[in-house]
């Protein structure tokens, strides 16, 4: 395709005087504001959080910031720091770290799996606690999502759900 030397001709849309002299200054901001700490409302929550083969049942009640995850503490049912920063991660977005005890009861799946039940039944949680409030910031972060991802079925006559098995051509 030919270009034209011809210079680009401005955009079709028309400007009033007074916009033509007056320069265009954006603002933009890369910083994101910093969560500010909230007051615990002093009522507790219950929800249910699933995620692959996990199930989550978790209860918040107002407290300490204690965590009793299948009768251990965080650190030790979690040892992976990465799992534990998705765990906390409803409490850090609110500004509520510290401010709820967590009791919750995790079956099925694998780590990971448990980890993201578990969020998703915090997430749910704190919003039976105060759902006006907590609402916008949990959702925008994703939170209140239901990964709906799990492991394809086996189809017969193939090695795993996709793969076929070796082809042999004589």
């Amino acid at each position: 395709m030919l270009r034209s030397s011809r210079p680009p001709t401005s955009s079709p849309r028309s400007r009033s005087s007074a916009e033509e002299g007056t320069p265009v200054t954006e603002t933009l901001t890369t910083e994101t504001p910093a969560a500010t700490t909230r007051e615990a409302v002093n009522r507790p929550g219950g929800g249910t959080g699933r995620r692959k083969e996990a199930v989550a049942r978790v209860r918040v009640v107002p407290g300490s910031g204690q965590w009793k995850i299948n009768g251990r503490d965080l650190a030790t049912y979690f040892p992976n720091k990465v799992h534990q920063q998705i765990v906390t991660e409803p409490f850090r977005v609110l500004g509520l770290d510290g401010q709820y005890d967590v009791v919750a009861r995790l079956h099925g799946g694998g780590v990971g799996g448990q980890a993201g039940a578990l969020r998703l039944g915090i997430a749910r949680a704190l919003l039976e606690i105060d759902e006006d409030d907590y609402r916008p910031d949990l959702k925008k972060a994703g939170f209140l999502t239901r990964d709906p991802r799990v492991v394809e079925r086996k189809k017969y006559g193939l090695k795993k759900a996709r793969k076929a098995p070796q082809y042999s051509k004589r």
